[in-house]
């Protein structure tokens, strides 16, 4: 009988991992190594939104096989990081059952950003499981397979599974490793983001008090390990300080997400919409009209125990000095989205850019010449233009740091336009979310110590030139 392949080393499979990061698995069989001519390790990847099946006959979610020589102590080391991110991915546009304005997400044009209460992932969360084996190249002449490349049954070994979001790990984040074999090391420190406890957190690094205005939009988003969530509490107080209401956001599939907790991995990461323009699509105890200056606090509850810690977005008064307020998203650490709103200074650069031609000076295709005017010398073919804007944060403190740094670092940043009383129900809702990039070079981080009062600078392109008529 042939041995076993020996999973010497895996990530740790016991909390969702970020796959932005080394995942390494290390594999050894020493009698293949001694016995066999150019031995390969090889590894089936299976993906998927529930529990792959690693089978030969009916597999779920297999990708691929890939696969590596043994190094010179004879063992096989697989970094699957650079396959498996490509599985994980955005989630910009919200869930089927997710509402806007009282409207189901069924065409799936509505914008995450701008959900009425609950809804679940599509592609933030996948579960994963790896097939280890060995093959060589058959040397015995007269075999049936000589000269080919054979898999040795009965070396397979398999993975736990493992589940898997699109985040990432820094230089600086704490790397667990354990003794035991298989030897773990990853990431392990995600537990914080499954809501159990009441010191557990959103998906985000950035403050549990936040600053929005009255018409900005946004949400949180969390893991959901078991039932232990089942619904979100909003506790609204006036500018004076006096309570003003609550709501109870049951979490069910009519409100956005689900009614029973399983496995399906787009029931494990739920976003929710808690912004004062969220609040404005559907609430009845929300009132605009004495909130300027008040606060909204979102708690995580399982019944009436809070499992995650309390979020607090103070609700900015109306801007007496006619700065326009700039709205920014971006896909932060966690795979989820944070904002921020500029309130200060702003100012929009246009630049243009075109093509030109020499246009003649009368009419040379009919059956006689007349001068022109209008006509002639070098003119505009097609103008495109591009819009810049500089932008300026209030006083902030440290705690905001981290992320604006994550702002700099993100691959998706938008422009996120505010609330608007009308209906829309028929509409794309395309104008609200507007891709731009980052333009600012450098980000210098400022502390208390040595800047005291804390700004900070930055400036986007709008990712879409606007374009005028063709000539």
């Amino acid at each position: 009988m042939p041995q076993t392949t020996d999973l010497i080393q895996t990530p740790s499979p016991i909390l969702p991992i970020p796959v932005g990061q080394e995942l390494i698995y290390v594999v050894e069989n020493s009698k293949a190594i001694q016995n066999e001519t150019r031995v390969k390790y090889c590894a089936d990847i299976y993906i998927h939104d529930t529990t792959p099946t690693i089978s030969s006959n009916a597999p779920v979610g297999f990708i691929g096989t890939f696969k590596t020589t043994p190094n010179g102590v004879g063992v096989g080391m697989f970094d699957v990081r650079n396959v498996v991110e490509n599985y994980v991915s955005t989630d910009p546009v919200a869930s089927s059952t997710a509402q806007y304005k009282g409207t189901y997400n069924t065409d799936y044009t509505g914008q995450m950003h701008l959900i009425d209460k609950f809804s679940r992932n599509h592609n933030t969360l996948k579960y994963m499981a790896i097939q280890f084996y060995v093959e060589y190249l058959d040397t015995v002449a007269g075999s049936s397979t000589y000269n080919k490349v054979v898999r040795i049954t009965g070396t397979e070994v398999n993975s736990q599974q493992f589940v898997i979001f699109n985040g990432y790990v820094t230089y600086t984040d704490s790397i667990y490793r354990a003794g035991v074999l298989p030897i773990i090391q990853s990431f392990n420190d995600t537990g914080k983001f499954i809501l159990q406890t009441a010191t557990d957190q959103f998906l985000s690094n950035a403050p549990i008090v936040q600053y929005a205005n009255m018409e900005d939009y946004g949400t949180v988003a969390m893991i959901i390990g078991t039932n232990d969530l089942t619904r979100i509490k909003l506790t609204y107080t006036q500018e004076d300080g006096t309570a003003a209401s609550n709501d109870y956001v049951n979490r069910t599939t009519l409100n956005g997400a689900f009614d029973n907790w399983s496995v399906y991995s787009r029931k494990q990461i739920l976003f929710f919409g808690c912004f004062p323009g969220n609040l404005q699509n559907w609430s009845s105890q929300f009132n605009p009209a004495i909130m300027d200056g008040g606060k909204i606090e979102v708690q995580p509850l399982d019944g009436v125990t809070p499992v995650g810690q309390t979020y607090t977005i103070n609700i900015n008064c109306p801007n007496t000095k006619g700065y326009e307020s700039i709205r920014l998203t971006w896909l932060n650490q966690w795979g989820a989205w944070d904002y921020y709103t500029f309130t200060k200074k702003s100012t929009r650069t246009i630049s243009a850019k075109g093509s030109t031609y020499t246009q003649l000076g009368g009419t040379w295709g009919g059956s006689n010449y007349r001068a022109l005017s209008y006509s002639g010398g070098k003119k505009p073919f097609r103008v495109n233009a591009t819009e810049k804007i500089t932008m300026n944060t209030g006083f902030v403190t440290e705690n905001d740091n981290i992320m604006f740094e994550e702002l700099m670092n993100s691959p998706e940043v938008y422009l996120l336009k505010g609330y608007q009383n009308i209906t829309e129900t028929t509409s794309a809702r395309n104008t609200y979310v507007q891709p731009v990039r980052i333009t600012s070079s450098r980000f210098t981080t400022k502390t208390i110590a040595n800047d005291r009062l804390m700004q900070y600078t930055f400036e986007i392109e709008k990712s879409k030139t606007e374009r005028t008529q063709s000539i």
